[in-house]
């Protein structure tokens, strides 16, 4: 199961809190309106992962593929039923009923801002979760030498027709390049695959990643796979 820990609702007068003005840290004054608990993970966003939601589409050999953050009334069922699949519960760990993959994702949407769960559309059809987060302020961070603003991805590849045709190093690709176009102080991509789930590292490895290392994480042993912005157009 992935080792880490953004609510995109408009925002309520009606459910204003009257603590805090919404200055925000990320320097934008929205007139009127108070923090509340829906806005702070969208503040957290925007200063930690500058919006996956804003990073546009990328054009792939399999299709437009774009990112877009989680809403668990919307999302929760997809996503239970494709963590009940044995392919991914094998790695993921999170089979069950809905109330276990609920509360996996509400932490990343109720926590620090320092990890966003989306919903990876291919021309427009949901076929698969990501989690990208900042791996330099994650527990990921104690087992290898991190850098600022190293940006970490999880996938899953959500139904078992999409597997076994090298979507996942196509998509692969497409996201690295997304963190790197739009996250302009990341230096590096970084994943952390189960060493047996064979299938992922080879999609990391063919899509422009290298293995570093490996590493002992407290649920598994992993191969900390690294892409370089350096290197980007090298391979």
């Amino acid at each position: 199961m992935p080792s880490t820990d953004t609510s995109t609702a408009a925002l309520d007068p009606a459910t204003a809190a009257p603590t805090a003005t919404a200055t925000a840290t990320i320097g934008i004054r929205i007139p009127g309106r108070r923090l509340t608990t829906r806005l702070l993970p969208l503040l957290a966003e925007a200063e930690l992962l500058d919006s996956p939601a804003g990073w546009g589409t990328a054009a792939t050999p399999a299709g437009a593929f774009r990112l877009e953050p989680v809403r668990l009334g919307r999302d929760l069922e997809l996503l239970t039923g494709w963590m009940n699949d044995p392919e991914v519960a094998a790695y993921w760990e999170l089979a069950g009923p809905a109330a276990v993959t609920a509360a996996h994702v509400r932490a990343q949407l109720d926590g620090n801002g320092h990890s966003m769960p989306c919903l990876g559309l291919l021309d427009g059809t949901p076929m698969s979760y990501w989690e990208i987060y900042r791996a330099d302020l994650d527990p990921l961070s104690r087992h290898y030498p991190a850098r600022p603003h190293d940006t970490g991805i999880h996938l899953l590849i959500g139904d078992g027709t999409n597997r076994g045709r090298g979507l996942g190093t196509v998509l692969l690709r497409a996201v690295a390049n997304l963190v790197l176009d739009n996250r302009p102080r990341c230096t590096r991509v970084i994943a952390e695959p189960d060493i047996r789930n064979t299938p992922s590292v080879s999609a990391f490895l063919n899509s422009g990643f290298r293995c570093s290392t490996e590493i002992d994480l407290p649920e598994k042993r992993a191969a900390l796979m690294v892409r370089e912005r350096a290197l980007r157009n090298l391979i």
